[in-house]
């Protein structure tokens, strides 16, 4: 089977290209991908290359298949597995395998499986370790934002609390507490904003900061006050780095929880002084810089049991969380997309993402399309366009299962 994949052979070197893959084992599945988001994270394996922790040092002799956030459909099944899946099937892939503390993970470290291929190979490991799961939803791209969802959700059971004179971990935030995101207008934030206001553990107070007004009026769009408000939440966006004016929405008591989803040392700083007693601080954001520090308060830390976390990646049981919920429409992964493209955009925008302003880019990978904003469809010259932006304003523009329908069914006519 031959599939058309971007491959990463080192620093920003990433290639698209077509090739053989090997033949299907007893214990493998072949899958066909249909669409993959891209992820910072994915901009970072390319700006390290074999530098980066999940990236083989031979990646220049051996190069793997770029991109973690995938959805499509189950091909053709090993035998080893042809008593839990079967041919047809929609998948997502929980690719933090984390096999024996490994660091290794499909999209960062395998060369016949990642997001951005037609085809590919989905070896005995993952199935061994329960990371294939089947997938009930009615669009391949809510099936990719599963992964994103996870690592947030994972985020928001991974922070802990502590009562006093006691040496048991609450997991969780504070339900009914006060929550601050950080820099939280960007796609990962406005994800945690939907979990945050859908989920069994909700806060009582939702702080959304940002330092760009139109980035917190996007946001503050998609997710809106109104429908926190319905869930029992109070929701405010807020563009301010001042941690007296963040104090004043909690009447001075501070958050509870708080998420920071930028890699900067001032950032983390605010987040620092606007905990409460108690507080958890969630370092969101992974830095490429291997020394990066930030300054603490252990004043606080001994005095008010202040603390911090962090994580990479959700696990299994966070996906299957997401998938659930996206079933039973209690997160809209839309609200995370921003741009629409073909595996042949793929390439530039992952290497370009940092530069690239909006939300999630999603690749469909059978298709040849420039990497387009959604919110630009209606200025492109071409029927198919004008077609696919008829279909979002009337989804409040946001993209949709019609959408993504309409554009397989007539890729093909898209002009090239």
């Amino acid at each position: 089977m031959k599939t058309n994949a971007v491959r990463i052979y080192g620093k920003n070197d990433l290639r698209l290209e077509e090739f053989e893959l090997p033949p299907l084992g007893d214990d493998e599945i072949l899958a066909k991908i249909l669409t993959n988001s891209i992820c910072m994270s994915d901009h970072k394996a390319a700006l390290q290359g074999e530098d980066h922790k999940r990236v083989p040092d031979n990646v220049a002799e051996n190069p793997i298949i770029i991109g973690h956030e995938f959805c499509g459909e189950l091909v053709e099944i090993g035998s080893k597995w042809q008593h839990r899946y079967s041919a047809g099937q929609k998948f997502t892939l929980q690719t933090a395998l984390n096999k024996n503390n490994s660091m290794d993970a499909p999209g960062y470290s395998f060369p016949y499986i990642g997001g951005n291929a037609t085809y590919v190979n989905i070896p005995n490991d993952v199935m061994d370790l329960n990371c294939l799961l089947t997938y009930n939803g009615d669009a391949f791209f809510s099936g990719s934002m599963s992964e994103p969802y996870s690592c947030i959700i994972g985020s928001f059971h991974a922070n802990y609390h502590t009562k006093r004179g006691s040496y048991e971990y609450d997991m969780g935030i504070i339900e009914g507490g006060n929550l601050a995101l950080i820099a939280g207008a960007g796609p990962m934030g406005i994800g945690a904003i939907d979990y945050a206001i859908h989920c069994d553990r909700k806060p009582g107070l939702i702080v959304v900061t940002d330092i760009d007004d139109s980035r917190l009026h996007v946001a503050s769009r998609l997710i809106t006050v109104e429908e926190a408000a319905k869930n029992g939440v109070k929701l405010v966006y807020k563009n301010s780095t001042k941690a007296g004016e963040l104090l004043a929405l909690t009447d001075g008591r501070g958050y509870d929880d708080v998420f920071v989803y930028v890699p900067v040392a001032s950032v983390i700083e605010l987040a620092d002084d606007i905990l409460g007693r108690d507080g958890c601080l969630n370092f969101f954001a992974g830095p490429t810089d291997p020394m990066f520090k930030a300054p603490f308060n252990f004043y606080n830390v001994h005095y008010a049991s202040t603390h911090i976390v962090g994580t990479t990646g959700g696990n299994t049981n966070d996906m299957a969380e997401a998938l659930t919920m996206m079933e039973n429409n209690l997160l809209n992964p839309a609200t995370m997309i921003s741009h629409i493209g073909g595996i042949d955009s793929a390439v530039d925008a992952i290497i370009n993402l940092n530069k690239i302003p909006g939300g999630k880019k999603l690749i469909y990978t059978h298709i040849s399309m420039p990497l387009t904003a959604i919110e630009d469809f209606d200025k492109q010259n071409d029927p198919i366009f004008q077609a696919l932006s008829e279909i979002i304003k009337s989804n409040n523009g946001l993209w949709c299962k019609d959408a993504e329908n309409y554009l397989l069914e007539h890729s093909g006519s898209l002009q090239k």
